[in-house]
């Protein structure tokens, strides 16, 4: 029965999450921490930032470590096939269907509906982190976090995995 949750638990937002891993991610976020409860949202924040410090696509590197957590090696396979099999399989009739029409009017109005969408997902997730960060280690040090993220990030261009690096120590040490 596990294995089977696994697989639905990754399956939904490889189907549903138009626009790859970071739209996906909102999506898994919601299977993993509330509807089956294998992790906290403080948890799931620390795959999804290990996630981003390595290279490769971040959903099939999160379904990988989830699945081994939740159920061992065959866990992993198990969510890392959920989550490129059926993508894969859709995509390639989707971009046929989608170049077929690449010249039609409904096909632009798909995508301007569709990447709103994806940032409010993102913006959903966004405050949940902030929540959860607010209530362990208070707003001043979340502001602070954020204020230096962003200037790390947008300002000094330094590379994610280098920022969450930062994060960890900084949590390590002072938190």
């Amino acid at each position: 029965m596990i294995y089977l949750q696994i697989f639905l638990a990754f399956f939904y937002p490889g189907i549903l999450g138009y626009g790859g891993g970071p739209s996906s991610i909102p999506l898994i976020e919601h299977e993993v921490v509330e509807k089956y409860g294998w992790m906290t949202t403080s948890e799931f924040s620390e795959v999804l930032a290990f996630g981003n410090a390595l290279p490769g696509p971040i959903a099939t590197k999160m379904a990988g470590y989830i699945g081994y957590e939740v159920a061992g090696i065959p866990g992993a396979l198990v969510a890392l096939f959920a989550t490129v099999g059926p993508s894969l399989i859709l995509m390639l009739i989707l971009l046929n269907i989608l170049f077929r029409y690449r010249h039609s009017q409904r096909v632009k109005r798909l995508s301007s509906f569709v990447l709103p969408a994806i940032a409010v997902l993102l913006a959903e997730m966004t405050f949940d982190f902030f929540d959860t960060s607010y209530e362990a280690i208070g707003i001043l040090a979340t502001v602070i976090l954020m204020a230096a993220a962003y200037i790390a990030l947008e300002r000094l261009k330094i590379h994610p995995a280098f920022v969450i690096l930062g994060g960890l120590l900084v949590g390590g040490f002072f938190l």
